[in-house]
């Protein structure tokens, strides 16, 4: 497959719903053509994320782009998630545009003509791909059928048309109703929307494929379009989440398998499920040590038997810190780092560890105390940090990124990174720094000590090769379990011509 002269084909994964699984599914289809030899890229026109990413350029993207960029081996840009939206509260969001922070902005001022604005920033990105790349995968938001939206849309069928991409609806059975969603989605769109509608692609489904035939063929016959493929339903994936604001609490991280311990004893890890909670993909390579226990908590008593209290990163700090100290969470906190039991804080959670906040641009509280477990002052600066530091710590290299606009002034303890360690309390900027082998191991060896635990990490767990495994196994997913020749000309030649019009058609 070669673009030539002409732009690259590509794909819209548009959803029925949010979660349906269109991340992984674009994903799984970049990592599978990259197998063929295409060289694909992904592209998100908008992106409502809380957990996002620093390309080598110093642009901040949503990490389910960076995770597909992966699958896609390429080095993920800007111009694969053009606009990022980063909540600060149920009404409006931090806009990031080409990688840079824009200013905060209501939903009902994004949508009411602001986002509009921007189909020309997003439609230019993606033709510079299109120019770059044989293939560009795109990944809707929420669902395509949004009809209160649609006039301003331009990250499902406005950046379709505009490309004039084939589109596949992804849904997940695992919710039931699926038939009735294919089909409700499909016909709430406009006729020239429809015409871009090539068919569907049923997720996550447990069970007899052939129990399924019967609907699939009756959505056809209704509809005009085939499902080009069911994907089965699978534990363990661990790829990053990307819309979703919610964490499930009190549960195994990504629901990955816990392997036993090299050591004699597990180690028990939980993670403050604060506020406008971000990047909480930080400790993914925690739980995947075997022996590791990782769980998100919102109550103090959950943190009496942890061996060690990761507070993460967040987008509001002092909101976060005030969340704290209503349940409880901070107090236990003091009588951990007072008893030498170890807590971590990331970013967000490093400030709130902090003495004390001058925050006059994300939460405009001015000054505000901190826990005052580590020897740390933090002015909030309006110009964000995007960076990709190096360095090393407890005698290993590390890597990282940073994505925040508190400034620390360290005023003591030991060097920690661009942070610092007081007692059995860590605290840093750097995101992405537990991914680093050799540290996390080293890392872990502290904690276990301070715990009085007999913990030994696994002495050859890599998380790049465990996050190469699971990429793998989405192209295994879209390779064995979807009609790949129909995607690929879907991909090479656009939807087929002639599709029917479901009415009544968007209003």
């Amino acid at each position: 497959m070669s673009s030539g002269s002409r732009p690259a084909g590509g794909l819209l994964v548009a959803g029925t719903t949010s979660d349906a699984g269109k991340s992984v599914v674009t994903a799984g289809i970049c990592r599978w053509l990259a197998r063929q030899g295409v060289k694909v890229a992904p592209f998100k026109a908008q992106n409502m994320s809380l957990n996002s990413f620093v390309t080598r350029e110093g642009a901040e993207i949503g990490r389910a782009q960076a995770m597909q960029a992966q699958a896609a081996g390429v080095e993920p840009t800007a111009l694969m998630n053009p606009v990022l939206l980063k909540p600060g509260s149920d009404r409006s969001s931090q806009v990031v545009l080409l990688g840079k922070p824009v200013g905060e902005m209501s939903a009902r001022g994004y949508h009411g003509g602001r986002q509009e604005q921007l189909l020309g920033v997003v439609t230019d990105c993606l033709d510079r791909l299109r120019g770059t790349y044989d293939a560009v995968i795109c990944e809707g938001a929420g669902s395509p059928a949004e009809i209160n939206l649609r006039r301003t849309d331009i990250v499902n069928m406005g950046i379709a048309r505009a490309a004039r991409f084939p589109v596949v609806v992804v849904g997940d059975i695992d919710r039931g109703g699926v038939f009735a969603s294919f089909f409700g989605t499909t016909a709430l769109l406009s006729a020239q929307d429809q015409s871009l509608v090539a068919g569907y692609l049923v997720n996550k489904f447990r069970g007899d494929v052939s129990l399924l035939e019967p609907g699939m063929e009756m959505l056809r016959s209704m509809t005009g379009r085939a499902t080009y493929g069911v994907l089965p339903f699978r534990h363990g994936l661990g790829i990053d989440e990307e819309d979703g604001l919610r964490v499930s609490l009190r549960g195994a991280v990504r629901e990955s398998a816990i392997a036993p311990p090299v050591g004699e004893d597990v180690l028990r890890v939980a993670v403050c499920a604060v506020p406008l909670m971000s990047n909480f993909t930080d400790v993914d390579a925690l739980a995947a040590e075997p022996g590791v226990v990782v769980r998100f908590v919102d109550r103090a008593e959950e943190l009496v038997d942890a061996d060690l209290v990761v507070v993460p990163g967040t987008r509001g700090t002092v909101r976060a810190l005030e969340w704290l100290r209503e349940r409880g969470l901070a107090a236990e906190l003091a009588r951990r780092a007072a008893a030498g039991r170890p807590v971590l804080g990331i970013c967000g959670g490093f400030q709130a560890l902090g003495e004390h906040i001058e925050d006059d641009v994300e939460s405009r509280a001015g000054s505000v105390d901190g826990l005052g477990l580590l020897p740390v002052r933090v002015r909030f600066a309006r110009e964000k940090t995007l960076a990709r530091p190096t360095g090393s710590a407890l005698g290993e290299p590390v890597d990282g990124y940073e994505i925040h606009h508190g400034v620390a002034e360290v005023l003591g303890g030991e060097p920690f990174l661009d942070g610092c360690r007081a007692g059995a309390v860590w605290g840093t900027h750097w995101h992405g720094s537990l991914e680093s082998d050799g540290f996390r191991r080293a890392f872990l060896r502290e904690v276990a000590a301070a715990a009085g635990r007999r913990f030994t990490p696994a002495p050859d767990t890599s998380f790049a090769a465990l996050r190469e495994e699971q990429l793998d196994l989405l192209g295994d997913l879209v390779e064995e379990h979807a009609d790949t020749a129909a995607l690929l000309r879907l991909i090479e030649s656009g939807a087929p011509a002639g599709l029917p019009f479901l009415p009544p058609g968007a209003p």
